[in-house]
């Protein structure tokens, strides 16, 4: 069964598109990792606003409330890590979903011409 090819403006505007696709997700990237900064910093400074009304209220569990904060910390780290990751691949996916036409065509010309 022969395979119907789109027209060359056709091709052109579906590597607009795809482009135009890959730009938008690198900019929902940039602002999930913005978010994603803006909230490390606001809980790594309630973090520390608690150690240090715990630190000066309690002397005798000072060791308990620490290795409680700390675990907090690295919770949240891990957290954190976890989303950018997470979004990471969620670009990755996308960005294989619809390769740049250039992988295209390098691909097309490793398998030989369209047969018509």
């Amino acid at each position: 069964m022969p395979q119907r090819v789109p027209s060359k403006t056709k091709r052109r505007e579906l590597a607009q598109a795809v482009g135009s696709a890959k730009e938008a997700a690198q900019h929902v990237r940039n602002a999930v990792r913005g978010t994603i900064d803006e909230v490390r910093g606001a809980a790594t400074a309630e973090l520390a606003k608690v150690k240090a009304a715990a630190l000066k209220s309690t002397g005798v569990a000072q060791k308990k409330v620490e290795s409680v904060l700390n675990r907090a910390e690295a919770r949240m780290h891990r957290l954190i890590a976890r989303a950018q990751k997470a979004i990471d691949s969620a670009v990755r996916q996308a960005e294989k979903r619809y390769p740049s036409s250039a992988a295209r065509k390098s691909a097309a010309k490793k398998s030989g011409p369209a047969k018509k």
